[in-house]
């Protein structure tokens, strides 16, 4: 029996023995969670829409030719920026410089023709004024009864004829006349033509692939363009926004000029420029309405045909912000740690909205003020203590 109590005895102890460390551990104090804090602040932050855009040059003309003939010469470069009336293209010049010598000569023909036919005019109207003179003179002299029946007839006769030979006279020159506006109108024409030869840039902008080389044959007016130019200083960015926002797009830029910005990639300098144009329907696919905006584009890094992320800014508005950071994503969604007056902290549901900067808006659930766990939150659990780390907080700042 002293055996089996001494088995009991030492199996006690033991037993003891490994409990104690376990109360021990329970009855310590957990030390604070070093993280790094800050504060929720409110702060006035842009109302923007983004979307994705797509470059659009400012003026796009294909460029043909207005005269048919053969490519003498080509005057730029490919792909070089060339300015408003700038000579691109010549054509074979002789045969409208044959054409304009023969309307000109058809011009001093006429002038010609018009100077006789005057002198013709004034012929007959000295004759027609000597024949008039006659029959006065021998309407009196029949009334004295001194001519006879014969010669007043043939005075008469004289008269009318001299008459009608000026109307005939008059009406020849206005002929002449007539033959000879239209000798000069075929002379502007074949100076338009021959101007035609030296086919010049209509805007300023940049020249793309030439199409036709130097000794290809153009139609006038072909159905193909010799080269294209874009104008791209400016130029315009197209994109698309839902139509719930049209409203406030309208009215925003009734009262000012709304300013867009545009980078291409993830270029950190977007590009600035101001919306002009709003679409005058909806797109019944999409549910979205047409926005154009118009940038200088001084530096040309807007490329037609490039896509770019787009961002109108409507108007600001007041909102509390938080570092990015500090918001964590649960199973009942975003929540933040919020630090207590005794230094614990508390898990709390947030609704955040757009990201401004390093910055998140914070829709529902925080008031300014309030002090949140922005680093070090991987170790938290509702009512655990925490000490601010300066090091973690210059990190995250």
């Amino acid at each position: 029996m002293n055996r089996f109590a001494a088995i009991a005895t030492s199996t006690f102890l033991i037993i003891a023995g490994c409990r104690s460390p376990k109360a021990q551990s329970g009855n310590a104090t957990i030390p604070p969670v070093p993280v790094a804090i800050n504060q929720a602040t409110e702060d006035s932050i842009p109302i923007q829409l983004r979307a994705v855009g797509t470059v659009e040059p400012y003026a796009t003309v294909g460029i043909k030719a207005q005269v048919a003939g053969p490519i003498v010469s080509v005057k730029f470069t490919e792909g070089a920026n060339v300015n408003r009336g700038d000579l691109l293209f010549e054509i074979d010049a002789r045969p409208f410089q044959e054409s304009l010598r023969q309307a000109e000569a058809a011009v001093a023909k006429d002038q010609a023709q018009l100077r006789v036919g005057e002198a013709n005019l004034a012929r007959s109207r000295a004759q027609l004024k000597n024949a008039q003179a006659d029959a006065a003179r021998i309407e009196q002299l029949s009334k004295e009864g001194i001519t006879t029946r014969q010669q007043e007839d043939q005075i008469r006769t004289a008269a009318d004829v001299a008459e009608q030979s000026m109307r005939g006279d008059e009406a020849s020159i206005e002929s002449i006349r007539a033959a000879l506006e239209s000798d000069r109108a075929a002379v502007e024409q074949a100076k338009l033509n021959l101007a035609y030869c030296q086919i010049r840039a209509p805007i300023s902008g940049r020249a793309g692939n030439l199409l036709l080389h130097p000794g290809n044959l153009v139609q006038a007016n072909g159905d193909n363009p010799l080269v294209v130019l874009n104008q791209i200083r400016p130029i315009f960015v197209s994109f698309g926004v839902p139509e719930r926002y049209l409203n406030s797009i309208a009215q925003q830029q009734l009262r000012r000029k709304l300013p867009v910005h545009a980078a291409p990639g993830k270029e950190s300098t977007p590009a600035s420029g101001t919306l002009m144009v709003i679409d005058n329907t909806v797109d019944v696919n999409t549910g979205t309405i047409r926005l154009k905006a118009v940038f200088e584009n001084t530096e040309a890094r807007l490329w037609p045909g490039q896509f770019v992320n787009v961002v109108l800014t409507l108007d600001t508005q007041r909102a509390i912000l938080i570092p990015s950071e500090a918001v964590q994503v649960g199973q009942q969604g975003s929540f933040v740690y919020v630090v207590k007056a005794d230094q614990t902290v508390e898990p709390r549901p947030v609704t955040v909205g757009q990201t401004v900067s390093t910055k998140i808006v914070v829709e529902k659930g925080l008031s300014a003020g309030e002090t949140i766990v922005t680093d070090g939150q991987s170790r938290l659990f509702p009512g655990a203590k925490i000490t601010p780390n300066p090091q973690a907080e210059s990190r995250a700042n």
